[in-house]
């Protein structure tokens, strides 16, 4: 489970950083839209996959941490 985790967490942090990119490089450059979407919910869905990874990446930290219960 945790190398899915770790997997899903790193492919959906690379097209997050992706995203966030080309949404800057489009909004830089003058465009308001991007292929039918806007540059802001491009941003938007951007930071949204970063989160996700950080949360694959914090569920694999606590799963894989020792348990002083």
């Amino acid at each position: 489970m945790n190398k899915w985790l770790l997997s899903i967490g790193r492919l959906a942090g690379i097209v997050g950083v992706l995203m966030a990119a080309l949404a800057l490089i489009s909004r830089v450059t003058g465009r308001y839209d991007l292929g039918g979407f806007g540059v802001g919910m491009l941003l938007l869905a951007g930071v949204a996959a970063m989160v996700f990874a950080c949360l694959c990446f914090l569920a694999v930290l606590t799963s894989s941490a020792p348990s002083n219960r």
